[in-house]
């Protein structure tokens, strides 16, 4: 089964392996406890974003100038913005603790 053709997707993989051994990165297993945080915050900034999307949409509908409607758009990809980042920033000091 070796000799088997390798899909761009495989060969790809193995570049991109080949180039990080020799770059230094090193590949960590995560434990089943940091997989399960990760998924923790990720279910839980996934609510948060949905409510700061219910609160958007809420607040949007309500909004008929063009300047206030901007303003909460504005707002809004902030929050989303600043949420995303909190999220990656917990999940990214789980995969490091390793």
């Amino acid at each position: 089964m070796d000799d088997a053709p390798k899909s761009s997707l495989e060969l790809a993989m193995e570049r991109l392996k080949k180039k990080d051994a020799e770059q230094g990165v090193v590949d960590h297993v995560l434990t089943d406890e940091q997989k399960n945080e990760i998924a923790e915050i990720r279910k839980t900034y996934g609510a948060k974003l949905a409510q700061e999307e219910i609160l958007f949409k809420s607040h949007a509908q309500g909004a008929f100038e063009p300047d206030a409607r901007r303003t909460l758009e504005e707002n809004y990809r902030r929050d989303v913005e600043r949420i995303t980042h909190e999220r990656d920033r917990k999940i990214e000091k789980i995969r490091n603790a390793g």
